[in-house]
């Protein structure tokens, strides 16, 4: 069993900038894709950004020049940095990631229970 821990959402002003963490832990074998993903109320989840375990990335329109995706593959953890914040990003954001699991190989998509991020003044 694989399990995701988000941490560092919270209340934040316009303008301002919050990191958000994801740790992974359990009977994993290897990682190969971590990603976070967005829902607003009212809208479907959406791909934030997504990152590879040799580090390439990819970000939505909405993400791109304002957020960062990482990752430690020593810790099995992902990041997002989230610079110039907008009320639009309000959401509650999910970590993803794709993991094989050591017991058995087997590939299995894994996510997180979410962390709130509010932007408003």
């Amino acid at each position: 069993q694989v399990q995701l821990v988000e941490s560092g959402g919270g209340l934040v002003q316009p303008g301002g900038s919050l990191r958000l963490s994801c740790a992974a832990s359990g009977d994993i074998f290897k990682i190969f894709l971590m990603g976070w993903y967005r829902q607003a109320p009212g809208k479907q989840r959406e791909l934030v950004a997504h990152i590879l375990r040799d580090g390439s990335t990819n970000y939505a329109d909405s993400a791109e020049g304002r957020f960062t995706i990482s990752r430690d593959n020593d810790k099995n953890t992902v990041y997002l940095q989230m610079n110039s914040l907008k009320p639009e990003d309000t959401a509650v954001y999910y970590c993803n990631a794709q993991v094989v699991v050591k017991t058995n190989f087997f590939q299995l998509e894994v996510w997180g229970q979410g962390t709130l991020v509010t932007v408003s003044s």
